[in-house]
């Protein structure tokens, strides 16, 4: 078995809940799933998956790996179709999901471009924070945030978004730079989901539950008063990429922030699926590859 086939069944890892579910999703043995990725690992000198009682995880090693390797063969992929002329005569209606803030802050401009791009499909977007059932809502595309459950969908990784905590320069000049999520309880917090004047922010093996100063209806408000100085604020890292890369905001308690939740496209049909739908996953698993908001971020 070479290569090639060893990084496409790392691939079928995607998005699966456990090895033997790769295994079935691949329509390969258990062992042959396992001696793959020992392949792997042997070959490349790092550990790639993590198991687990639920299990297994793929390593921060292994996450970026996966993005690396499923362009790789996404490429051939492309170089075939386009060979074939897979993309001729795209057109037709297209139903797409996409969550509520990441379409905001992420997908508005490219989905602009892939009109562009496409001028004979139509998109129907659907924007929500839940998971949808693309069959049973009809959808042909669907961009979702966190582990996907084991499902036929076809997954494919563009990147990773994080749980952040960050404030402005000024105001941690001013108040000091909390060191471990203890000390938020010492700060002003800008929270977009408070109860009753409470929030609770979760961390690497523990569970912070803080007084708010000031609470806000929208997470772009509570962004807005953290740039402004009103305090320290938690959020997915994309709405704030260029804040942090602009310098007016600063992250912080970023030993102790949670696991990276990664981000999938997903479809139904695989290499049986319409020139459109090919068209929008092609499009939008390159475009968000190269996104500033997947790139490592600055402290």
């Amino acid at each position: 078995m070479d290569r090639y086939r060893d990084m496409q069944i790392f691939q079928g890892l995607s998005g699966q809940p456990s090895l033997a579910a790769a295994a079935r999703y691949l329509g390969v043995s258990g062992p042959t799933v396992m001696r793959a990725v020992a392949r792997l690992e042997a070959r490349l000198g790092v550990s790639l998956i993590q198991r687990n009682t639920q299990g297994f995880r793929l390593t921060e090693t292994g996450a970026r790996f996966m993005v690396d390797c499923s362009r790789i063969l996404d490429d051939v992929g492309a170089a075939e179709a386009s060979v074939k002329g897979a993309h001729v005569q795209t057109e037709g209606n297209l139903r797409v999901f996409f969550p509520l803030l990441f379409s905001r802050y992420v997908m508005a401009p490219l989905l602009a471009e892939y009109l562009e791009r496409y001028p004979g499909v139509r998109v129907f977007a659907h924007y929500h924070d839940h998971y949808p059932n693309l069959n049973e809502d009809g959808l042909d595309v669907a961009i979702l945030e966190g582990a996907l459950p084991g499902s036929s969908l076809i997954a494919r990784p563009v990147g990773h978004v994080r749980n952040i905590v960050c404030a402005s320069p000024g105001y941690l000049e001013t108040h000091g730079e909390p060191l471990q999520p203890e000390a938020l309880k010492q700060h002003r917090l800008v929270a977009s989901q408070a109860s009753a004047g409470w929030a609770q922010w979760d961390f690497q093996g523990s569970s912070i539950r803080a007084w708010v100063r000031l609470g806000s209806t929208t997470v772009q408000g509570a962004i807005n008063a953290a740039v402004q100085g009103a305090g320290l604020v938690r959020c997915l890292s994309y709405p704030v990429h260029e804040h942090l890369a602009s310098g007016q905001l600063r992250r912080v308690l970023q030993a102790y922030e949670p696991s990276p939740l990664p981000v999938h496209v997903v479809y139904r049909e695989g290499r049986n699926a319409s020139t459109r739908v090919r068209s929008f996953v092609d499009f939008s698993v390159a475009a968000l590859r190269e996104h500033p908001a997947f790139h490592p971020l600055r402290a």
